[in-house]
């Protein structure tokens, strides 16, 4: 039991790990906390901690099979995470300023799952980052330790949207019209770049 206690808390660090860098997930949670209000930015965070763990359990478990097919497609996942990534940026960027709603409206969170899961698992560097980490510090013996090791990540990497989600709303009652505006144009141009990156390299591998 204690084993297994301390294969989950190494699995929980490794999921902030995996979740912490700021990336596309990241920028879309806090865009959404801000416009739209915490249910909308942690959705978006649950469906990436669903992608942590799914391929971190492909690695954990050595399904070697599963990332045979992922490395063989890499170019197909980096167009079409390239291509989301390019619209995201567009609607950002050609979004109108305007103050925030003193009730966010939350919209539709499965749609926001939906998003944070696909981004993620779109994302070459993130299930390739997130292989090397789960095999080389992993380091577990049998399938019930694997699967302690993935719930591990899971709920480290949800706990890290948590955080990261409830901090923005904290702070949302003092960000203006012109702060969301510099907010979307930078979230626009970061998540263009990176759009055209991925799709760059998929193009001329």
């Amino acid at each position: 039991m204690l084993d297994d206690m301390g294969i989950f808390w190494r699995g929980v660090v490794l999921g902030v790990i995996i979740a912490a860098p700021v990336g596309p997930i990241g920028l879309l949670c806090i865009r959404r906390s801000l416009e739209r209000g915490l249910p909308t930015g942690l959705a978006t965070g649950l469906g990436a901690a669903l992608a942590d763990a799914f391929f971190s359990g492909i690695a954990a478990f050595g399904i070697t099979a599963v990332l045979n097919v992922i490395t063989n497609n890499m170019p197909l996942l980096q167009v079409v995470g390239g291509l989301f990534l390019l619209i995201v940026a567009v609607h950002s960027l050609t979004q109108e300023p305007k103050p925030l709603a003193a009730e966010p409206v939350a919209g539709n969170l499965p749609a926001a799952v939906f998003s944070g899961l696909f981004l993620t698992a779109t994302n070459p560097v993130t299930i390739l980052g997130m292989s090397t980490l789960v095999v080389g510090f992993g380091n577990t013996r049998g399938p019930v330790e694997d699967g302690t090791l993935v719930g591990g990540i899971f709920i480290g990497s949800l706990l890290w949207w948590v955080f990261l989600c409830a901090g923005v709303t904290l702070l949302r009652r003092h960000v203006t019209a012109r702060t969301v505006h510099w907010i979307n144009i930078g979230t626009g141009v970061i998540l263009g770049l990176l759009g055209a990156y991925t799709l760059g390299s998929a193009l001329w591998h």
